[in-house]
């Protein structure tokens, strides 16, 4: 997420009420989580075992809850609480705006674009040209759809991250302040859901078809040209890369990679990075020709035994 302005190391630190190591008039220009940051951006650490990796990631600013030195050209932001001034800064810069009108009067609609009955298309929302949203389609604040995309009945794109802290007295909720873009020629089955991402976007690429009550998490990137067939679900900050074919009841772990035109087969489990241009299946997903390979060896092992007890 990009700040409307460049505002600097001491305007922030008020914002949230905490000290700071660094020149006061530091540039900060967005939030963003670890995965996405680039320079200007602040991140957030409460836990030892990511300080180094916080600290040295291309964010420079960095809100973390223990006084460290202060790496060359960066600076800190001393809280008691990361994670519940990260959302502090989300509640300042994204603040939740509730609507009075089934489509704001903020949403930018393209020529020839149908909305039946019965949608909610929220605050500055993009829609392009030739586009077709079915009934009860739910489209959340400042989503981007391109041209010639099709949105089937019962489709919610931009819910909250599911990302949360556990706490003594419970969950606590990691505030979702990104956007869901979909990109020109996508189709979007019945029933799908698509979360904003954090700080940054979750995407789904240009001619990619998803088909009916699928998830996708925050954060995700869907590449051109993929099918994802019914039921699958992937979870947060996974890259899908470009005509990866996924088929029905897919489960996939977050923070991992899937090579482009890659095959997963039916009801694979994905638990780690899968390179492209294999077929795969089978919970963890394995490659395919490797499993179907092993399984027949494995039917040979009665006539090995049978075979060897002859010879004594």
């Amino acid at each position: 997420m990009k700040f409307p302005r460049i505002y600097n190391l001491i305007e922030v630190a008020k914002l949230i009420d905490c000290d700071f190591i660094g020149d006061q008039n530091f540039p900060v220009s967005g939030m963003n989580e670890i995965h996405v940051v680039t320079p200007g951006d602040i991140v957030f650490v409460d836990h030892p075992k990511y300080y180094d990796k916080a600290l040295n990631s291309k964010a420079t600013i960095i809100l973390i809850n223990k006084k460290v030195e202060c790496p060359k050209g960066k600076a800190l932001l001393l809280s008691e609480d990361p994670f519940r001034d990260f959302n502090k800064l989300t509640d300042y810069f994204k603040p939740f705006n509730n609507s009075t009108t089934s489509i704001s009067d903020t949403a930018i609609i393209g020529k020839n674009t149908v909305i039946q009955p019965n949608c909610f298309i929220g605050h500055h929302v993009v829609i392009g040209d030739n586009c077709f949203i079915h009934s009860n389609v739910s489209i959340y604040d400042d989503t981007v759809i391109g041209n010639n995309v099709t949105i089937h009945a019962g489709t919610v794109l931009g819910a909250n991250a599911f990302y949360y802290k556990k706490r003594p007295e419970g969950y606590d909720r990691l505030k979702s302040g990104g956007r869901v873009v979909i990109e020109n020629d996508v189709d979007l089955g019945a029933l799908c859901t698509i979360d904003r991402g954090v700080t940054a976007d979750t995407i789904i690429g240009e001619g990619s078809k998803l088909d009916n009550q699928i998830q996708i998490g925050h954060d995700t990137i869907v590449g051109k040209k993929c099918l994802i067939a019914s039921q699958t679900g992937i979870a947060g900050c996974v890259v899908i890369e470009d005509e990866v074919t996924i088929w029905g009841q897919v489960g996939c772990t977050s923070g991992v990679t899937i090579g482009k035109k890659a095959v997963v087969h039916a009801q694979a489990g994905i638990s780690k990075s899968l390179e492209g241009n294999k077929t795969y299946w089978g919970t963890p997903a394995q490659e395919a020709r490797i499993q179907l390979k092993e399984m027949a060896l494995i039917k040979q092992i009665p006539d090995i035994l049978s075979d060897l007890k002859k010879i004594k």
